[in-house]
């Protein structure tokens, strides 16, 4: 299982990034994904999930109304829109898989891509 996260760079505050996942080695309809984030210094944070047909979506706090996920299952593609960034969104951002959505929410999934690093200056 391969996931391979892109999109990531460096922008201003206030603007908006898109980053992708790209998932092979598994049957992609079959499992719930998640964005994740660790920031420098801290622990890695669940941003945000959506289940196996894209339903369903949850998003952190912090995130909530400003970044919303989404997947194309017919791409093995999911998606993080990330609007109105904020320099504490400054993280590597990670893409994880699991055909659980208790622990993809839990953010223990089975899968993980490498990161792509989101840098948000003010």
């Amino acid at each position: 299982v391969q996931l391979q996260a892109s999109g990531g760079g460096s922008v201003q505050a206030g603007v908006s990034l898109r980053l992708s996942c790209t998932a092979s080695g598994l049957t992609f309809n079959k499992y719930g994904m998640g964005w994740y984030r660790q920031a420098p210094g801290k622990g890695r944070e669940f941003v945000a999930g959506i289940n196996w047909n894209g339903n369903s979506t949850w998003f952190a706090a912090s995130v909530k109304g400003r970044f919303t996920i989404s997947r194309d299952n017919a791409k093995n593609t999911v998606s993080l829109q990330m609007n109105s960034l904020k320099p504490e969104d400054t993280a590597v951002y990670y893409c994880a898989a699991d055909d659980r959505m208790d622990v993809v929410l839990g953010s223990r999934a089975r899968y993980w891509g490498q990161g792509t690093k989101v840098t948000v200056s003010s």
